[in-house]
């Protein structure tokens, strides 16, 4: 059986940065140094073990997370990478929630990139500890100094340096370890074997100053530190590593190391840094939830003796054996063959598998305890965010918050068999992405699946394509725009059919108003019980939640809205659920109607990094397309344009930039706000959705 000692000896980590700065070539690294695989797999050439999915290897990218575990130095290394793209944020989201560390990777070149920032905020409000690691010191246009500044100012976390590089560019050849003041030599490419050094007299000067800034960081800290330094006494490599692990695992520093992966070049130290710097288990604080029943809260000691507690995060369908659940369990053991419990939707559920997965490959397990992150077979009913425990010690841990959809494409099957396999194959892909969202238009009658940007839905219908087998025509990617109310307004209605025999009677008083922006919809009651007995407010409920699916300027779904249900009159024979519903929906379209509806949309953050002479045309395009420019950076080469820009206007923006620029401008972008179309635009819209003249509106 695991025992607490074996809990110290685990670390849980994610690997995130922007996309194309290394994190799957870096994972490679590790599995092979570690001696996971027998041969580093590359990226650029698909044979990367953790890209297992063909959309990746064509693509080069990395859409899914993928999970694997390794050893170093008598540690279990749990390792999820993490995709860079923001249409995949999702994946970054919820490895963060159930991880208790991770590693930061940055371009030496590019340093803080806008998706770098994204999941550094992501793991900020996570609490999650984590070490800093600036890749691609081979590269032209590397600068290790420059990436730590762009940390410490643009992410407003604390660098605190544990290495220096040797050379940059096609010089870089290792790394100065400023704890020991050691050289780390590269001289072979497979960077298996490095050299130990003594520092030169050059090296040692500019070590020992970067030396004393790490020493007079800790000593802010740590008592124990700043007596020695005060006195100047010798402080070992021991305690240094020691405040370092206390301070990393409390979030008041960022351990900051550099290397080379695609060169072989820092990783080794980078393993060593992640067992000496990263919590295990016991170090993280508890884990908190409710109980089910009373509502009190609960806290999860990290305890393999303790009741099961675990945390689905995942849910994969895996063509050998089904639906694959993955979790991490907090404290107690799961085993296959048992009996546990989905305390929110409080249905029992049986473990037919447990398996380890490295990435794509599966072993099979007969128990995990806490501390493990594992996949398990048979849970019919469990979806991303849901607690498992055990049946006798019920909690419900917080469930994890997905962003919305933001881009929509209509999809037809081509035949009526594939009518019925497209609706089971967007169920299942539902079921494994919570950003993935499906509904049938009411005008067209059309399915519309929505995502997070072009490539998501790319992908999304590459694999109903291939994976599912399913024929269907597919439209071009269109903006998922919202509605909402800028003012207050009541309304009512009355649902009066009488047509023999029985009647349908119900009228209904309510009010809508505008709420903040992100803050959704609310629906209060305010009715009394004589006037609308409590048995009908569901009805009124479901009806105004349908009715908002469907807003009144282009019908598309309304949100940050608050509908309070003021009041109505019943009919003791006549009044039904059905007609409650009906009138609660014409009371709805009666107030939105005079709330001032407006359309929203989304606008999002770009970053376009640019050579000088090609900023002028990006400028003027991006104003062209109803964008503004932020703000300038430079770059050694290169010139940054931060700006906003509404998303409508971005389809097909890598092509007009490319030719702009003859190829040499990049950007990257993710959603920053919803906000409100302007009033010729949205008539532009309404006119488009109704497929009526301009004019005519």
């Amino acid at each position: 059986m695991t025992e607490k000692s074996d809990l110290a000896a685990i670390r849980n980590i994610g690997i995130m940065a922007h996309i194309d700065a290394g994190k799957t070539t870096t994972t490679e690294r590790i599995l092979f140094y570690s001696g996971r695989v027998h041969r580093m797999g590359e990226v650029d050439k698909g044979t990367a073990t953790m890209d297992w999915m063909s959309q990746e290897q064509e693509r080069g990218i990395t859409i899914t997370s993928a999970a694997t575990t390794c050893a170093w130095k008598d540690t279990v290394i749990n390792i999820i990478d993490t995709p860079g793209h923001v249409d995949f944020t999702v994946e970054v989201e919820r490895s963060l929630r159930i991880l208790d560390g991770a590693i930061g990777i940055f371009c030496a070149v590019a340093g803080v990139q806008p998706q770098s920032e994204t999941v550094w905020r992501q793991a900020d409000r996570y609490g999650t500890p984590r070490i800093a690691y600036i890749n691609k010191m081979d590269r032209i246009g590397a600068d290790f100094y420059r990436a730590v500044n762009m940390i410490r100012n643009g992410l407003g976390s604390e660098p605190v340096l544990l290495h220096l590089p040797i050379g940059a560019e096609d010089l870089f050849s290792g790394v100065i370890d400023l704890i020991r003041l050691k050289a780390y030599i590269y001289e072979e490419d497979s960077g298996e074997h490095f050299l130990v050094k003594e520092l030169t007299d050059e090296q040692m000067e500019e070590a020992l100053e970067y030396r004393q800034e790490l020493l007079e960081k800790l000593a802010e800290f740590d008592d124990g530190i700043l007596e020695k330094y005060l006195d100047s006494d010798e402080i070992s490599v021991e305690e240094i590593q020691h405040a370092l692990r206390v301070l990393t695992i409390q979030n008041k520093i960022v351990p900051v190391l550099c290397g080379s992966s695609f060169k072989n070049k820092g990783v080794q130290m980078l393993l060593d840094a992640v067992v000496d710097y990263l919590p295990s288990p016991l170090d993280i604080p508890p884990v908190k939830g409710v109980n089910p029943k009373s509502g009190e809260e609960i806290i999860r000691q990290a305890d393999v003796a303790g009741p099961l507690c675990a945390l689905a995060f995942k849910v994969a369908v895996d063509p050998y054996v089904g639906k694959l659940t993955y979790f991490r369990i907090y404290s107690g053991k799961a085993k296959v063959g048992s009996t546990i419990m989905n305390s929110g939707k409080n249905r029992r559920e049986r473990i037919t598998k447990i398996l380890k997965m490295h990435a794509n490959h599966r072993e099979e397990i007969q128990e995990a305890f806490a501390g493990d992150i594992v996949a398990g077979v048979g849970l019919k009913d469990t979806v991303t965010g849901d607690t498992l425990c055990s049946e006798h010690d019920s909690i419900i841990l917080e469930a994890i918050q997905f962003p919305e959809p933001v881009v929509d494409v209509a999809i037809e099957a081509k035949t009526k068999a594939d009518q019925d396999k497209i609706g089971e194959s967007l169920r299942r892909l539902a079921e494994e992405d919570p950003t993935f969202r499906t509904r049938v238009d009411a005008e067209s009658g059309q399915t519309i699946i929505s995502g997070m940007g072009e490539l998501h839905l790319e992908i999304i219908v590459d694999r109903l394509l291939r994976e599912f087998k399913v024929n269907a025509n597919v439209g071009k990617p269109q903006v998922s725009y919202k509605e909402t109310v800028k003012k207050k307004h009541g309304a009512e209605a009355r649902f009066d059919k009488q047509a023999g025999g029985r009647g349908q009677f119900a009228h209904v008083i309510l009010d809508i108003a505008p709420r903040a922006e992100g803050q959704g919809v609310l629906f209060v009651d305010k009715s009394n019980q004589e006037h609308i007995p409590k048995e009908f407010v569901p009805a009124i409920e479901s009806g105004v939640l349908e009715g908002l699916q469907a807003g009144i300027l282009a019908g598309y779904p309304v949100d940050d809205v608050e509908v309070t249900l003021k009041g109505g009159t019943y009919h003791e024979v006549d009044s039904t659920e059905q007609a409650f519903k009906v009138a609660a929906v014409m009371a709805l379209k009666d107030a939105l109607q005079a709330a001032e509806p407006v359309l929203l949309e989304p606008i999002m953050d770009i970053e376009i990094v640019s050579p000088e002479e090609y900023v002028g045309d990006i400028i003027s395009d991006l104003n062209a397309r109803r964008g503004r420019v932020m703000g300038f950076e430079e770059n050694r080469h290169s010139k940054i344009i931060n700006g906003e820009v509404p998303l409508a206007e971005t389809f097909g923006y890598a092509t007009a930039l490319r030719s702009a620029s003859q190829g040499r401008a990049s950007f990257s972008m993710q959603i920053k706000n919803f906000a409100e179309v302007p009033a010729s635009k949205a008539r532009e819209i309404m006119a488009k959705r109704y497929g009526i003249p301009l004019q005519d509106l």
